[in-house]
């Protein structure tokens, strides 16, 4: 607080940071019949700038599909079910990005004992398609018949009696019908695929899933189709079959192809869960919404209107209480506004309609510390003392109940933020930046205004 002048130089650069920043992308803003639309600029040409600084907005703004999966840790040890639960958080988001989503959010969090993975996919409105992407294990299994039996066909079932499927029960049923209880798993899985791609049948051009195998699980396909010759070789995922070809003759290439009755998007899913991985622990849908683009557009309009208003009630009622005072402290919350929202774009923060309502509050803190402040100089000014003694007692004077009342806004956001669902996060992380921003804008931004329009 020294070096007025050195504040002023970092404010004015870090507004005008802010300003740029804030113009790459356009605003739109509708009141009734008027249509208010911003100009752009586009930094795309500036080295190091030349990313998106768009606000990356959540599924109530931008409509999309939201999933909360529940973790199996059945027969997981204690001190495993958290790793195991980060391992089935990352194949999830490998298997979302091998699909193109657009800023997906996937996070994990325990509740009481349940462990939960909460997906949002915006741009994705079809729950089912969201479910069948992220939700499937896709464990990868290969199985052959332990005795010695030859089925005239492959789609041909062995009789199996009560008393083998009750005697069998560790098998699966269609495993047991079709290879019968001396089936067994090979050791061939989904962790020895190299790659999984979609082909189509070049005499049908029915969508197929072929799939190229490492070095080591070359070997071993081989080795099952040596002694599998003229049997059945079945093909399960998360042990349903999904195919059960007759070996003609040994394969030594490592490559196989699934071909059932898929479609192409049933195909494109099948390939990302096996390039992806299977999940470490099976997951149960807990919760599941979509919403719609048009509603997430009308509810962004609805919000940034009262943002609108608000900021503008505000910056009257200082105008009007204080005078010039007030005209600083509106400036000063002007600047304020862009650096929080510089900060959105640069971290970034993903907005929801909590997240806003968040940032409106962090506003009305903004100007209550200036309030404070004011308060704490008119008393000063009432004893006779100088406008720059006045600024700085005000200011020392003030302080404590700023930083108390901030300490705990900030100590309730974090219980919000810990405690609290995906909504109420947003919500509390937006609300706690803005707390931290409004420090600085009073203490360091009003300030330097002050200081500069009493010296002049």
């Amino acid at each position: 607080m020294k070096h007025p002048r050195l504040l002023l130089l970092i404010v004015l650069l870090v507004t005008i940071f802010s300003v740029i920043i804030n113009l790459t992308q356009s605003y739109s803003l509708n009141f009734g019949k008027l249509h208010l639309k911003s100009p752009a600029i586009n930094l795309n040409s500036i080295p190091g700038l030349n990313r998106s600084f768009a606000f990356r907005k959540g599924l109530d703004l931008e409509g999309g599909t939201s999933i909360t999966l529940k973790a199996d840790m059945t027969g997981i040890p204690d001190s495993q079910q958290q790793d195991a639960l980060d391992s089935a958080k990352s194949v999830i988001e490998k298997r979302v990005n091998f699909f193109g989503v657009s800023e997906p959010v996937v996070q994990t969090a325990k509740v009481n004992k349940d462990y939960r993975i909460i997906v949002e996919l915006p741009g994705i409105t079809d729950v089912n398609q969201a479910v069948n992407l992220i939700g499937k294990t896709a464990k990868l299994s290969f199985w052959e018949s332990g005795a010695q039996t030859t089925q005239a066909s492959s789609s041909a079932k062995v009789a199996i009696t009560p008393a083998q499927i009750a005697s069998s029960s560790a098998l699966p049923l269609g495993i047991l019908q079709l290879l019968g209880a001396n089936a067994k798993k090979t050791n061939l899985t989904g962790a020895d695929l190299q790659q999984a791609t979609v082909v189509f049948d070049s005499n049908t051009g029915k969508p197929q899933v072929g799939l190229t195998f490492s070095s080591d699980g070359a070997k071993k396909f081989a080795d099952i189709t040596k002694r599998n010759v003229g049997k059945i070789v079945a093909i399960a995922l998360d042990n349903q079959v999904i195919e059960a070809p007759r070996v003609s003759e040994p394969i030594f290439g490592g490559s196989a192809v699934i071909s059932g009755s898929f479609t192409s998007d049933q195909a494109k899913t099948l390939q990302i869960q096996l390039n992806a991985g299977a999940l470490p622990v099976s997951l149960s849908v807990l919760e599941q919404r979509a919403t719609g683009a048009t509603l997430g557009s009308a509810s962004l309009q609805k919000s940034l209107l009262a943002g609108v208003l608000g900021f503008a009630v505000i910056v009257l009622f200082m105008i009007v209480l204080y005078g010039r005072l007030g005209v600083i402290a509106s400036l000063a919350l002007i600047v304020y506004t862009l650096l929080i929202l510089t900060l959105f774009r640069l971290i970034p923060v993903t907005l929801t309609l909590a997240g806003i309502a968040g940032f409106i509050l962090s506003i009305g803190v903004a100007v209550d510390a200036n309030i404070l402040i004011f308060e704490r100089m008119k008393e000063e000014m009432r004893k006779g003392i100088s406008h720059e003694r006045a600024i700085d007692l005000g200011f020392s004077r003030a302080w404590p109940s700023i930083r108390d009342s901030n300490i705990s806004s900030l100590i309730t956001s974090t219980i919000l933020y810990y405690f609290g669902s995906t909504i109420v996060r947003g919500f509390a992380f937006t609300l706690a930046l803005g707390v931290v921003v409004s420090m600085f804008s009073a203490i360091v931004v009003t300030r330097t205004f002050l200081r500069l329009f009493y010296r002049n």
